[in-house]
Order: structure tokens, then C-alpha cells, then sequence
């Protein structure tokens, strides 16, 4: 049997997820083993930042196969809002993953510079370059199926990315050091990674936020609203606008509408034009899931209002 659009896209994000997971279990072990090989604390810390990678991007696969399961009984709405708690529980991750960093790279400026390894530095810069085209890849996949755990994702590839950067140029200033004799040149690496942590950190805290927006029922964009707005107005009979709401939920968008269309219509002329909206609505915007239509009478004598 043929899959469908929708069956494809979750495939794709799945795909993406696993091969986030098999490449943070990976590089954990790359780096910490090649850490504690040569002695580099810098590799060491990034490579514990990995091992807590694994477990967000556990719970991100976790979250994404929740947030598929069709809509029952005790969840009507659906499971979508799965995706964002996995969002958020990546976002603690990092912000844990950031303050641990920091720490680290605050030890280490008190203590005696450590001889750097040139096998430290490229497992930090393989580190590096995989970590990009990871970021690239699932980021591509998260927007394009408006994946909140995979861009959660993508954005921890996206960290892993600047905490890598840091270590080759740690790394980097302490080869120079120990070249030319500058031993001071090895404190380039806490001081990056403390840098680091600090973007890490501010990632944590807007991914965070945005998942409590949409835990608390934010709503979308005033643009997106508009072009609602616009599809609702191509039917003639919709009066008058009384309320547009919409909100999101996970990977899709509830919508909440209150229209006034002629009283003198009957009742299956008014659930045939709301039918006709609704798909109208959910045919242009394919991330939109329900939309709620409720209907006000409209005189055209008094243009009373009933709501």
C-alpha cells in the first residue's frame, strides 16, 4: 500500500531521531574515551555533554511516537502536546549540560594547564563537522513537518555545535602555547568553553520559553490569524467575524471560530457552509488538525447580534 504524504513526513522525522540518537551514543564514547586517553578536560566535558544528548534525544523519540497516536477518549485533542514536553525536557537537559560546563571551565582556569593532544584536536573538530551536518539535517526535517522534538533536537546538535567549536579552539590556543612556549595560551580553552556556555544556556532558556508558551495556550502569530482570516472571507455568507482564535498543539494548530451568517439560512445550510470553511481552512494550511466553528445569526434589518 502506498504511503500516505503524512506517513512519509513521520518516517523522515523518525529516521532523523534515530540517527541523532546512534550519533550521540557515538560521539559519547569518542570523545570521553579520547578525553581520558590524552588527558583533555575540555573533550571530557564535551563528551559528558554528549552522554546527556543521548537522553534528550531519548526523550524527544519517546515524545514524537506519543504525539502520533490518534486522538481517543481520554484525549480528544490528541497527543500532540507529547512533542512539546519533550521539548521542554531537552531544554532542562541544557541548561543543565550549560551550568555543568561553566563549572568546569571555572575549575580549570585555577588549575595547572594541561599538555594538548593533536588527536584531542581532530576528535573535536570530527565532532564538530558531524555535529553541523546533523544540525542541518534534522533542522531541515523538524521545520518542514513542524516537529517540535526534532527541532528541539536539531537546536541540541546546534549547542553541541558551539561547545565543539570551543574545544578545537581550546584545544587549538593550547598547541600553539606548548609550540612557542606560552603556557598561558592553554587558558584560551576554559575560557572559550566558559563562553560557550553561556549560548548553551541562552538556547536552554528560549526553547524553554517557547515550550511553556504552547503548554499555556499561547496564541499563534497575529500573521497566521490573518490568514485565516482571508480564507474565511472568500464565503460570502460569513457576515460578520465575531472570534478567531488559534493555538497550537504539538506539531499541529487547533483553530476556534465564531462567525454571524443570515439567520433566514436553515440548519443544513449552515453546517454546509461551516463544513465548506473548515475544509477551506484545513486544506490551505495542511499543519492546521480542527477547526471549531460555532454560528451567530445575522438580521440584516437591525444587524442584531446574538452570540
Amino acid at each position: 500500500m502506498e504511503q500516505t504524504v503524512e506517513q512519509k513526513h513521520s518516517f523522515a522525522a523518525l529516521v532523523a531521531i534515530w540517527v541523532s540518537l546512534i550519533s550521540n551514543i557515538l560521539l559519547t564514547i569518542l570523545k570521553i574515551g579520547v578525553g581520558a586517553l590524552f588527558n583533555s578536560p575540555v573533550l571530557l566535558a564535551d563528551g559528558f555533554h554528549n552522554a546527556a544528548d543521548v537522553v534528550a534525544s531519548l526523550a524527544a523519540l519517546t515524545s514524537m511516537r506519543i504525539s502520533k497516536r490518534p486522538a481517543d477518549e481520554d484525549h480528544p485533542w490528541g497527543h500532540g502536546k507529547a512533542e512539546v514536553i519533550g521539548s521542554g525536557i531537552v531544554a532542562i537537559i541544557l541548561a543543565g549540560a550549560a551550568i555543568y560546563i561553566a563549572y568546569e571551565a571555572i575549575v580549570t582556569l585555577f588549575e595547572e594547564p594541561l599538555k594538548a593532544s593533536y588527536i584531542a584536536l581532530i576528535t573535536a573538530i570530527v565532532s564538530l563537522v558531524w555535529k553541523q551536518a546533523l544540525y542541518m539535517y534534522t533542522i531541515k526535517i523538524g521545520k518542514a513537518e513542524n516537529s517540535k522534538g526534532l527541532i528541539a533536537t536539531a537546536y541540541d546538535h546546534l549547542a553541541d555545535v558551539y561547545a565543539s567549536g570551543a574545544a578545537v579552539i581550546g584545544i587549538g590556543l593550547a598547541l600553539v602555547g606548548d609550540a612557542i612556549d606560552k603556557p598561558f595560551l592553554s587558558y584560551g580553552d576554559p575560557i572559550a568553553g566558559f563562553i560557550v556556555a553561556l549560548l548553551v544556556l541562552k538556547l536552554a532558556i528560549e526553547m524553554g520559553k517557547e515550550s511553556l508558551d504552547v503548554l499555556m495556550e499561547k496564541s499563534v502569530a497575529p500573521e497566521r490569524l490573518v490568514q485565516f482570516e482571508e480564507v474565511i472571507r472568500q464565503f460570502d455568507d460569513v457576515r460578520r467575524i465575531d472570534r478567531l482564535r488559534a493555538r497550537e498543539h504539538g506539531h499541529y494548530v487547533l483553530v476556534d471560530l465564531r462567525i454571524a451568517i443570515p439567520a433566514t439560512l436553515s440548519i443544513q445550510e449552515g453546517h454546509d457552509l461551516s463544513s465548506s470553511i473548515r475544509n477551506a481552512i484545513m486544506e490551505t494550511y495542511l499543519d492546521v488538525d480542527e477547526v471549531l466553528i460555532h454560528l451567530n445569526p445575522w438580521y440584516e434589518e437591525a444587524n442584531f447580534e446574538m452570540k
